[in-house]
This record gives C-alpha cells, structure tokens and sequence, in this order.
C-alpha cells in the first residue's frame, strides 16, 4: 500500500512509542523493584494465559536493536517510558538508583546518536509496589510528593538531553480500569460506587506540580516542554435530532476527557456541565467531587506545553439507564455503541473510525485554547503471527489523512504523530494475545526474535516523504 502526497507541515514529528512494563523485562535486574504491575501479574488470574511482563520483549538488554529498529522505520521521535521503581526503588526513603540511571542514560544516548529524539514519559502506569501497599495509590494525596521526588530526579538526570517530557499517560485508564473495574493494576474495585474522583483530583494535581517544578527549577537552563497524554474516544450523539443522546455524549467527553482537560487548558477547575452534574446529584448532601483551592487553580491553569492526544477509536452515546443509581456508573449515565460496518481489530474494543479522530481534533482546538497537539497514540491491533498487515496499513492510512485535514482545513495545531507501537509487546490484561507492532516479536524465541510486517515498509515511507 503506497503512501500519498498529503504533505505535512515541515518539521512534524515522525514517531513511534513504547511503555516501558510492556517492553523491558528484567523485572528485578539493575537494582529495580517490584511495581504493581510485577505483583499484579504474578498473581493468578489477573492476564490472559498466566502471561507475565517478567521478560516481555527483553529491551532491556536489547534496546539497540529497538534502535536499529527505529532507523529502519526513518522516525525522527520515539516516545519512551522510564520505569518509577527501576530509578527510585525504595521511593520511602527516595534514594535513586544508579544502575537505573546508567541504563536509561545508555538508551537515551544510543536514541540522539542516531538522529532520533526522545519523548519521555514519566509515569506509564507502572510505580513502585509499596507505594500503593504503603501509602494507598493514587487515592491517596500522600503519593504526590514522591512523584513530585521522582520527577525531579528525572529532569536532573536526563534533562540535559531530553527536551519533551509527559507526566501523565492516560489517567483516565489507569484509574478507572485500575481504581473501578480492578481489570488492570493495582486491581482495586472499591471505587465504583464513590467514583474515582479523588484519584483524579490528585493525579491532576500531581502533573501541575511537575509542571509547575519544571518551569520554577529546569526550564531556564534546560529549555524543555512539559505534558501530558490524555486518552479519549470521540463520542458522537446517536441520534443528534435527540436531545438525551446529545447530552450523553457531552457526558461522555466531560467524563473521560474534559476532568483532566479543564483543569489544565481552561480555567485551573472542573468543567461546568460535571460540576453541576454532580452538585445536583448530591442532593444537599456530600460532593463526591473534590474542590480545588484558588491556589491550585492559579497554579493548575495553563500548566501544559501542549496536548498530548491517544486516539484509537469512536463511540455512539445514548442515555443510560442508571440515573438513579448512586454511583460512578450513575453519574456518567451513557451507554456506548458501535456500528457493524467498522473494522474491527483484534481487541474487541477497536474499531477503525477516522473521522473520529478529525472531530475529536477539532473539539479539542475548541474547547481547550488551541493548543499545540501531538498525537502520542494511535494504533491497530492484530492476532499473533500475522506480518501482512494490511489492516493496520489501511488503519494509519485512514487515521494520518484525518490528521492531514484537521491541520489543513480545520485550523488545528497538530506538530506530531507517534504509531503505537513499534514491538508487538505485553499487551497488559491481554498479555500476548493482542498486537500492535510495527514489528512482530517471537515470544518463543530466547532472543525475542524481532521480525517487520508490511506496515514497516509503508510507514518508512511515510516518515521518508512527510506526507500521507
């Protein structure tokens, strides 16, 4: 499948991206701890056929070739994770751990030697296991200046070099599949009924800080920028002509997008249309949503560099059932559909909908400031073994024409594109059954033998052309 002639604006980044539980192995190698995601899925039951991140793709040990790998693909970014427990271990008593710097220092040098730029993340769902067993996870506010701790160790170790840090990726993931549902790590569930609110005002609250540390004490010297990445369906009405389904999907963005957005790219709050759902839902009586002090919300406010957008798929919203439920699922009170005629891929979750992708673009120049956007997340899933992947072509191809027009003819600030992913790597609760790689890996292999499927060949020219 040959690439077009959409051209992109000069200098946008080409990239693709990685997490690190889901790539690196060597669980407890280099003086690294045991993070929640090591506990969670050394626990029956938890992944798809027992499987385990314990050696997952091994880049630890062989992340030169995932360089190698990258130059094949002619990207100019890749979008890495770094491992909370494998920097600071012990985060109780905040000592940072050399081997751990020394081996992202390795990566991170071996990246700029070969032209390509590193995007960092700093938390990709995978923090140091005592910290949800000591001091309650991301439900506690407590764990806000071990962030705080970590993230300063991280600007000062690898700052010098790495000039585009996000926080955050998708908190709206990991707190409600982790928090609600107890599908991903740490496997809670005991927050269904009172709702994840606390979870997100302090995981909102933690990345302004970060921001807020990098701006005061590194950017001067470092002149770096700071994000994060939010994950968001585009959720279109049902029926338009009906005003319930329209109210639904409004619900729906509010819910999974506009409570981290609002706060950062608006007015340092929680959107109106949330604050008085839940107001009214509270009936006189307890606010299950938390209030920011005027203080957080001058510090809140503003407090990204850009928008950091993981897009997969769509949703049509209609009005729930739940209303007069007194829980989370109640105060979202949408229920989601899908049409027929979408392509699906091996997650039973993706369905390819690119103009999706262009409206939510599009919502997001709107309602947050016009900020300047990359797209740190988009990507197509396939079974095991398969190298021509022809969907996945059809799936960027259709998903980067959206973004073309979103910058072209709709005005939106979009600098960059990260495919996930490059490795077919362990695809969290699904283990090794889902994969999204650019490159197959042969998990059998000892050498987790990395293998390019067609879609190598037609993102190479992509990248090598700049246009789609």
């Amino acid at each position: 499948m040959a690439a077009g002639k959409r051209p992109f604006p000069s200098g946008f980044v080409w990239g693709t991206a990685t997490a690190a539980y889901q790539i690196e192995g060597a669980w407890n190698e280099g003086g690294k701890s045991r993070s929640i995601w090591d506990a969670f899925t050394q626990t029956d039951g938890h992944v798809t056929d027992g499987n385990t991140g314990d050696v997952a793709c091994d880049s630890y040990h062989l992340y030169e070739q995932d360089v190698a790998l990258m130059k094949q693909l002619g990207v100019n970014s890749y979008r890495m994770s770094l491992s909370w427990p494998r920097i600071i271990p012990d985060p109780l008593t905040g000592q940072v751990n050399p081997e751990g710097v020394a081996y992202y220092n390795k990566v991170i040098d071996s990246l700029l030697a070969n032209g390509i730029t590193p995007c960092v993340t700093l938390y990709h769902w995978d923090p140091p296991l005592v910290l949800e067993e000591e001091v309650g996870g991301w439900a506690s506010e407590r764990i806000i200046p071990f962030f705080l701790h970590y993230a300063e160790a991280c600007f000062t170790a690898f700052g010098d070099r790495v000039k585009m840090w996000i926080t955050f990726n998708e908190p709206s993931i990991f707190i409600y599949f982790g928090y609600v549902l107890g599908y991903h790590a740490p496997g809670r569930k005991d927050l269904a009924e009172v709702g994840p609110y606390a979870c997100v005002h302090n995981v909102v609250r933690a990345h302004a800080q970060v921001y807020r540390l990098y701006e005061k004490n590194f950017k001067s010297t470092q002149n770096g920028k700071v994000g994060l990445s939010l994950n968001s369906d585009w959720a279109e009405p049902r029926d338009p002509d009906n005003p319930e389904s329209v109210k639904a999907a409004d619900r729906y963005m509010q819910f999974r997008l506009g409570i981290y957005a609002h706060p950062i790219f608006v007015d340092g709050d929680y959107p109106p249309s949330l604050k008085r759902r839940l107001a009214d839902r509270a009936k006189g009586g307890e606010n299950r949503l938390p209030q920011f002090t005027e203080e957080e919300k001058a510090y809140m406010k503003g407090s990204s560099d850009f928008f950091g957008l993981n897009y997969y798929t769509t949703r049509y919203a209609v009005a729930g059932t739940k209303e007069d439920e007194a829980s989370y699922a109640g105060d979202c009170n949408f229920e989601e559909h899908t049409d027929p005629q979408w392509t699906r891929g091996q997650s039973v979750w993706l369905y390819s909908v690119p103009w999706g992708l262009r409206k939510l673009l599009d919502y997001i120049r709107v309602n947050y400031g016009s900020p300047v956007v990359y797209v740190t997340e988009n990507g197509f899933s396939d079974p095991p073994g398969t190298l021509e992947d022809t969907a996945r072509q059809t799936y960027i191809k259709d998903h980067l024409t959206a973004v073309h027009q979103a910058v072209t003819e709709d005005h939106v600030d979009v600098r960059g594109y990260y495919c996930w992913t490059l490795l077919d790597n362990f695809e969290w609760a699904e283990g090794y059954n889902e994969r999204f790689g650019l490159f197959h890996v042969d998990f059998t292999h000892p050498q987790r033998k990395r293998t390019a499927k067609e879609s190598v060949r037609f993102f190479k020219e992509i990248t090598s052309s700049n246009s789609v």
